[in-house]
């Protein structure tokens, strides 16, 4: 008889996909480097697991990018259920995409050389985050927070100036900042 619990084992696994997962990403918005050796000791595991987990660099990195395009997307319902629409967007802003922003920038080159040595860049991930801005947005609109005819593309490349922040110096101010400035680009009245 099976009681419907996970696998201890499987448990163990998932966690230490993760826990790389988390570490690899780490690494590329530091460094923008991917060393096994040094992802498997932040990971608390060994330099084994990330090669059963991952078997190439490439793998690596384009795990690390579906995991963080993911976190964007289902992280909003959340947002949305737990804070009002305009600190949800803020929030969202500051908090999530600003960390993806930076990681990115190290996955930038990453996935260069990973989509030139066979490795396939999910497709929908532009899609994804427009439809992550999007829900955000609508909720907006119906608070009568932001203006109805905004497209969410067009916030989407707005946001595209968090590339420019240097994880070394006040991110999240500056990141508080660009959000404002779009902010009050989009909302239905001036302060």
């Amino acid at each position: 008889m099976t009681t419907g619990s996970v696998n201890p084992r499987r448990a163990d696994t998932r966690r230490n996909h993760e826990r790389i997962l988390i570490a690899a990403a780490e690494s590329l918005a530091g460094s923008g480097e991917v060393s096994f050796n040094a992802i498997a000791k932040h990971a608390g595991v060994g330099v084994g697991t990330v090669y059963r987990h991952f078997p190439t660099p490439e793998a690596l990195i384009l795990a690390v990018y579906r995991r963080e395009v993911r976190h964007l997307v289902e992280v909003v319902p959340a947002l949305l259920a737990e804070h009002p629409p305009e600190q949800a967007f803020r929030v969202w802003t500051t908090d999530h995409l600003a960390h993806y922003m930076m990681t990115k920038r190290g996955l930038a080159t990453a996935l260069r050389s990973a989509s030139a040595t066979g490795g396939d860049l999910p497709a929908n991930a532009y899609e994804a985050m427009v439809g992550a801005v999007a829900t955000l947005l609508k909720a907006n609109v119906e608070a009568g927070t932001v203006r109805a005819e905004l497209e969410p593309e067009t916030v989407l490349r707005g946001l595209g100036g968090l590339l420019y922040l240097d994880s070394a110096d006040e991110w999240r101010k500056q990141a508080a900042a660009l959000a404002d400035l779009l902010w009050r680009g989009m909302c239905t009245h001036r302060d």
